[in-house]
């Protein structure tokens, strides 16, 4: 019924000679396809997606007037207090420390790395044969190891223990490889072994980003309050492939916005990574953020929200035989929870929980480090807790 009074008063506006409609019964069909596909877009991104597939430019009022037109309405979730599920009432299964997690090497600490993954990235902290000056006094692999330790059990490094070098030697090595950016060349090595042997190609070409804001302790440097989450301290930028593996981090105080940050962390994975083509992004990138995203790097922005978000709803179209009804309690989004895991993976390092160092440079360190340290794992086929 929507749908004739709509055309009669097409119909009769122009044979009274008034202006033509701007969208035409094509362009409203290629809407309402969009519409199914993307029930949680805005008026901005459903007028930017009508226009990137060729069809017409037109304003958000015009989409807005048309999707009224259409009988197409928003549906915005009720709000919906906590509630147990019955399976958590009921009692669920537990998984607890089992003899699968103990690592039978005969390694003197459980993070030292083994043969297998010292070949593996031996060449980025060794010196070159022949190089000139005075031998090393302390082999390179025992400091890397050192340094794993206080990645590992979050410890001061005037708190290692005496079975590695000076804490002073270790601590110079690592300052030295971090201004030399070994830890993340390692990582990236890493990355593409594990992407080949898992049979992808070695350049990804769709990325995630997220961010997640930690506290800081006492020790100074750039910090910041997070209204949003209440936390006081710093903000790890993270973009990561579609298997959760690591392609830039930037470190910034927490006050920063997610939105202010993406700029420098997205430039920074599409000059390590140009074949990447889509960026799935959380509501906090959205409008002109994902634009000048898309702007400067010539890459699609898609922002993926959740079911029961409030800002926007849901487009509902009586006409369509698909329904997207309102969920309550967690839900898994698409795309977004790779991002949330690799954040999960990096917390399971104590030094992760909390930043200790004054600069940023060390934190983003830090999070290469664990990353690479994860990865060594995968490629020795080693279990590693």
């Amino acid at each position: 019924m929507h749908q004739d009074k709509h055309d009669a008063a097409i119909a009769k506006k122009v044979n009274l000679g008034g202006r033509p409609p701007a969208l035409k019964p094509e362009h409203v069909a290629l809407l309402r396809t969009i519409i199914l596909e993307m029930p949680h877009a805005t008026l901005g991104e459903l007028a930017a997606e009508l226009q990137r597939r060729g069809a017409v430019q037109v304003c958000e009022a015009t989409i807005r007037r048309s999707l009224r037109a259409q009988g197409v309405v928003r549906l915005m979730p009720k709000r919906q207090g906590f509630q147990a599920s019955a399976s958590a009432a009921a009692g669920s299964r537990r998984y607890g420390y089992t003899a699968a997690h103990r690592r039978q090497t005969g390694l003197q600490y459980s993070t030292d790395v083994t043969d297998a993954e010292w070949e593996l990235v031996a060449d980025l902290f060794e010196r070159p044969a022949g190089t000139r000056g005075a031998p090393a006094r302390y082999e390179r692999r025992e400091l890397v190891n050192a340094c794993c330790y206080a990645l590992r059990t979050g410890c001061a490094w005037r708190l290692l223990p005496s079975n590695f070098a000076p804490w002073q030697a270790v601590y110079k090595a690592f300052v030295r490889w971090v201004e030399a950016d070994a830890f993340e060349q390692m990582h990236d090595r890493l990355r593409q072994q594990w992407r080949l042997r898992m049979g992808r190609h070695a350049g990804p070409s769709a990325a995630i980003i997220d961010a997640q804001a930690t506290r800081s302790s006492p020790q100074g440097g750039e910090a910041g309050f997070d209204g949003g989450k209440k936390v006081k301290g710093r903000k790890r930028h993270i973009v990561v492939d579609t298997l959760g593996l690591l392609l830039a981090v930037t470190v910034t105080a927490a006050s920063v916005q997610d939105r202010d940050g993406a700029a420098q962390v997205v430039a920074q994975a599409c000059r390590k990574a140009p074949t990447i083509e889509r960026l799935y992004t959380d509501a906090a990138y959205g409008g002109q953020c994902a634009q000048a995203i898309e702007q400067n790097h010539g890459i699609r922005v898609e922002v993926v929200r959740r079911p029961g978000n409030r800002s926007t709803g849901t487009l509902h179209d009586p006409q369509q035989s698909v329904q997207f009804p309102f969920t309550s309690g967690f839900v898994v989004q698409p795309k977004r929870w790779v991002v949330e895991r690799t954040h999960a993976w990096g917390e399971r390092w104590r030094r992760m929980v909390m930043h200790h160092d004054r600069k940023t440079s060390i934190s983003a360190a830090w999070v290469w480090l664990a990353e690479a340290r994860l990865l060594l794992n995968r490629l020795a086929n080693r279990s590693f807790t």
